[in-house]
């Protein structure tokens, strides 16, 4: 048997883009629960400096005036992640999964625009090879067991149904940043279900102005995953609420 824990989205970015509370349940958890995996859905970072949406409406400004954003930037989310492994370190958990999101994708944009600066892509810029993780790309499956995982391909208020039709397995996610489940019934395959596992991130409406005013149905969380020797698995969905999480009983504060 092995236990893994999952982080959502976090959005680390210069400042408070995270919810600083909520990565401290978690990191308060992995020394609790001292897991044998540690999958991280992606979304690691915010990247405004190279944003999708940033430069949208407007040309980008000279690579003089870019880059030492993007290296603050690239620094503070290396320092959040840090955190993590070291946490990771304590409790001796060396099996480490990142999948990178579609804000994670943007560096790799930026790269495709600057070919010769191919130190800031996702992979190059938060050292996740150097720092013993197993790397996917923007939606490449990771499967232990019978669950797979990805960042989150679909959005919409039947995410969860679309995920599983279209992957027609055991599949978990970020990317939406609420929290929902949807399971059908296979004739050959029994029961699969797909699991959105919330965020990390800051939901506050002052941190989040691109929404407009519009309301959303975020949720903190991450996961807990035991596997079983035959494949099998049990999935815990460990709610945020207000700092606060309840683990086997357990009440962690951020």
């Amino acid at each position: 048997m092995r236990r893994a824990i999952v982080i959502p989205d976090q959005h680390f970015s210069i400042g408070t883009s995270h919810d600083e509370k909520a990565v401290k349940v978690v990191l308060e958890a992995i020394d609790f629960i001292k897991p044998d995996i540690f999958i991280n859905l992606g979304d690691v970072g915010e990247w405004s400096s190279v944003s999708g949406h940033r430069y949208k409406r407007r040309k980008r400004p000279p690579l003089e005036h870019q880059l030492p954003e993007i290296d603050a930037e690239i620094l503070a989310v290396n320092k959040q992640i840090d955190r993590f492994d070291k946490a990771l370190d304590k409790v001796k958990c060396n099996t480490r999964h990142i999948l990178a999101g579609n804000h994670d994708e943007w560096l790799d944009a930026f790269v495709e625009e600057n070919p010769y600066l191919p130190q800031y892509t996702f992979r190059n810029a938060c050292k996740w090879d150097e720092r013993g993780y197993e790397y996917r790309v923007y939606n490449e499956v990771l499967t232990i067991g019978k669950l797979s995982f990805i960042h989150g391909a679909y959005c919409g208020v039947n995410h969860a149904k679309k995920h599983l039709d279209a992957y027609g397995t055991n599949i978990m996610y970020g990317h939406v940043h609420d929290v929902a489940r949807h399971s059908a019934t296979r004739l050959l395959d029994g029961n699969i279900s797909s699991w959105a596992m919330g965020c990390l991130k800051d939901m506050s409406a002052e941190n989040n102005t691109w929404l407009k005013g519009r309301l959303h149905n975020w949720n903190h969380a991450f996961g807990i995953v035991t596997f079983f020797d035959n494949g099998n698995f049990q999935v815990e969905v460990v709610d945020i609420v207000k700092g606060k999480a309840s683990v086997w009983g357990n009440i962690i504060k951020g």
